[in-house]
C-alpha cells in the first residue's frame, strides 16, 4: 500500500510540537498541547462529550478486529465497575505467529530515523487526541474513574505523558551524531583518517503490561519510549481494561500503515479469562523491553525472571505524610481530604500514612492535639464529600472486589476517626462507590506497626501518633527504604524539619512535596516537569519520565570505513 502520509508531511506538522516538548523538558515548565477541559473539544461537534459518549456506545457489544496475523479466538468479558458489560471482543493471539510478524517491520522503522519515527508518534497522539472523549468513556468504564478524571488523566494528561516520552526518547537517539569524520595526526606519517557511521538500534520487541486503574497514563510512556526508539510494541492489557489500550493499538496500526510502514509494529495481546499470559510473554526471547505497573510482587517476579529483558516497573509503595506544624490549617485539611478522596485513593501516589505528633501540632488557629487534627481532618472529608452528586464526582466506582475488602477491613485494625459510608450513584445503581475510612494507630505500638507499614491499596488512611518530629522522620526513612513511596508530603513551618525531611528523601529518592495547601495535590504529577517515581527506592524501579526511561530501550552500533 502507498503511504498516504509523507516524511515531509509528518515532519512539518508535528516538529513544532516536538521543539516545543524539547524545550519544556529542559526548562521544566508548565506547557501542555492537549486542553483539559472538555469545553476546547468543541460543542455539538465530532470532539464533544455527546459525540464521545456516542462513539463508545457503539462499540458495546461488537468485536474490535485489529487486522493481526495469528489471530486465533475471540476473547473478552469487561464489566465496568459501573455494572455495564461491555461486550467488546478482542483477538486472541498465537504468538507463535504474531510475534515473528512483528520483527519483520523493524528494519524500515530503525531506518527511518529518530525524527520520522517521533513525528509518526505525535501523529498517533494526535489521533488520539482528536477521539479524546471516547477515550475517557472506555477509562471511564474499565477503571472506574468519574468521568472527569478519566475525561483529564485518561486523555490529555496521558497524552502529554506519552509526548513526554517521545521528547526523552528523540534527545537520547540524536545525543550521538549520524556521521563523523575522524582524523588522528601520525607526527610525519599521513594521518588516520575514518568515516564513522552511528545508528541507534532497537533492543527488539517492548512489551507493556497494562494496569487496571490508568490504562493510558500509566501505559502510554513505556509504549511511545519504545516505540520512538525503533522497537515494535506488544501490548497486554489488564484483563478489566481492554478497550482504552485496544483502541491506542487501532489508532497506532493505522498511522503507521498510512505513513508508510508495517502496522504490526504495534499489536495487541489480550487474553482468555484467567489465561495470565503475562509470565509467558514476559519470558519470551523475542520480548527485550518490559514495561509493568501493577503490584510489588508481580514486578519482582518481572524483575527477577525476565532476565532477556530491560525491564521497567511501577511497583507499589507506602505514601507518606509528615504533619508538624502549619501556617495555614484550614488550608491543610482542605488539601488533605482531596488527596485521599480523588478516585477512593485507588492511584500509587495517594497518602497513605499521617505521621502526626501524639503532643499535637502548631498552627495559625493556635495548638491543635493529635485527636483534634485527626478529628478536623475526617470533618473536612466528610465536608467535601457530604453532598452524593459531588461525591460520586471525586470517588468514581471501586475498580474491583479486592479494594472493597481492604476497606472493610480497615476498620477492625484501630480506632476509626473516619467510617466509609455507601454513596448512591443515580446514573449507575450497580456502582460500588465508598467514601475514604481513616484509622487511628499508634506508631510506637508493635501490634499496629503491620498496618502502617504495609501498602493498603483504596480508600485507606492511618493517622499514626507519633512521639516527635524526629520520630516521624525515623519512621519516614524506614518506610521509603524498606517499603518504597511514590510520594512524600511535608507540613511544617520548621526550617530544621524542613531539612530533615528533605534530607531523608534526597537519601532515599523518593519525591517530595511540601506544605501543600491549594490546587495542587500531593497525587497529582505534571508531565514535562514533575518527575513520577525516581527509580531509587522499592517502589519503582524507573522515573516516569527521564533520560535513563529511554535510554536503554536501543543501542548505538557504529560501522566505520577509510575516510
Amino acid at each position: 500500500m502507498a503511504a498516504e502520509l509523507t516524511a515531509h508531511q509528518l515532519i512539518d506538522r508535528h516538529r513544532p510540537t516536538l521543539d516545543q516538548a524539547l524545550e519544556t523538558i529542559r526548562t521544566r515548565a508548565y506547557w501542555s498541547p492537549h486542553p483539559e477541559h472538555p469545553k476546547a473539544y468543541g460543542e455539538n461537534g465530532s470532539l464533544d462529550m455527546a459525540a464521545g459518549k456516542a462513539a463508545f456506545d457503539a462499540l458495546l457489544g461488537t468485536r474490535l478486529d485489529l487486522g493481526q496475523p495469528g489471530t486465533d479466538d475471540w476473547v473478552g468479558g469487561e464489566v465496568s465497575p459501573y455494572g455495564i458489560e461491555l461486550g467488546v471482543e478482542y483477538p486472541h493471539a498465537d504468538l507463535d505467529v504474531l510475534l515473528p510478524a512483528m520483527k519483520a517491520g523493524q528494519k524500515a522503522w530503525r531506518d527511518a530515523g529518530a525524527e520520522l519515527r517521533a513525528t509518526v508518534c505525535l501523529e498517533i497522539l494526535a489521533r488520539i487526541a482528536d477521539r479524546t472523549m471516547e477515550f475517557a468513556q472506555a477509562v471511564m468504564h474499565t477503571s472506574g474513574q468519574a468521568f472527569m478524571m478519566a475525561f483529564q488523566a485518561g486523555g490529555p494528561h496521558a497524552q502529554d505523558r506519552g509526548l513526554e516520552a517521545v521528547a526523552y526518547a528523540y534527545v537520547e537517539q540524536v545525543r550521538t551524531p549520524d556521521t563523523a569524520e575522524w582524523t588522528k595526526p601520525q607526527g610525519k606519517r599521513d594521518p588516520l583518517a575514518l568515516t564513522k557511521q552511528f545508528t541507534p538500534v532497537p533492543r527488539g520487541i517492548g512489551l507493556v503490561i497494562g494496569c487496571n486503574t490508568f490504562p493510558t497514563w500509566n501505559g502510554y510512556p513505556g509504549l511511545f519510549a519504545s516505540l520512538a526508539t525503533g522497537n515494535a510494541v506488544l501490548v497486554k492489557p489488564h484483563p478489566r481494561a481492554v478497550l482504552p489500550l485496544a483502541l491506542t493499538v487501532q489508532v497506532a496500526r493505522d498511522v503507521l500503515t498510512e505513513a508508510g510502514f508495517d502496522p504490526n509494529l504495534v499489536a495487541l495481546a489480550a487474553e482468555r479469562p484467567g489465561e495470565g499470559i503475562a509470565k509467558t510473554l514476559a519470558t519470551r526471547p523475542e520480548i527485550r523491553i518490559i514495561d509493568y505497573t501493577g503490584s510489588t510482587s508481580f514486578g519482582d517476579w518481572l524483575e527477577a525472571n525476565a532476565r532477556q529483558a530491560q525491564v521497567f516497573t511501577e511497583k507499589a509503595g507506602v505514601n507518606t505524610v509528615i504533619v508538624e506544624s502549619t501556617d495555614d490549617y484550614r488550608g491543610m485539611l482542605s488539601n488533605l481530604a482531596f488527596s485521599l478522596s480523588l478516585y477512593s485513593g485507588q492511584m500509587c501516589t495517594t497518602p497513605q500514612n499521617l505521621l502526626i505528633p501524639r503532643d499535637g501540632i502548631r498552627t495559625d488557629q493556635g495548638d491543635k492535639s493529635y485527636d483534634e487534627v485527626t478529628a478536623d481532618l475526617a470533618r473536612a472529608v466528610d465536608g467535601l464529600l457530604g453532598d452524593d452528586a459531588r461525591a460520586n464526582a471525586l470517588l468514581g466506582a471501586i475498580v474491583n472486589p479486592d479494594v472493597r475488602a481492604r476497606l472493610e477491613a480497615a476498620a477492625g485494625l484501630g480506632e476509626v476517626a473516619l467510617a466509609s459510608r455507601e454513596v448512591t450513584n443515580p446514573d449507575f445503581p450497580d456502582a460500588v462507590v465508598r467514601t475514604p475510612v481513616i484509622v487511628k494507630l499508634d506508631g510506637a505500638k508493635p501490634d499496629d506497626e503491620a498496618a502502617y507499614t504495609s501498602e493498603c491499596f483504596g480508600p485507606v488512611s492511618f493517622a499514626v501518633a507519633v512521639d516527635s518530629a524526629t520520630h516521624a522522620v525515623d519512621l519516614l526513612r524506614h518506610s521509603v527504604r524498606e517499603k518504597g513511596a511514590m510520594t512524600v508530603g511535608a507540613y511544617t513551618t520548621d526550617p530544621e524539619v524542613e531539612q530533615a525531611v528533605q534530607e531523608v528523601c534526597l537519601e532515599e529518592a523518593a519525591q517530595l512535596s511540601l506544605n501543600l495547601t491549594g490546587g495542587v495535590y500531593v497525587n497529582q504529577t505534571a508531565a514535562f516537569s514533575d518527575f513520577h517515581g525516581s527509580g531509587g527506592n522499592p517502589a519503582a524501579n524507573a522515573a516516569l519520565c527521564d533520560g535513563a526511561f529511554v535510554a536503554n530501550r536501543f543501542r548505538v552500533v557504529e560501522v566505520r570505513r577509510p575516510a
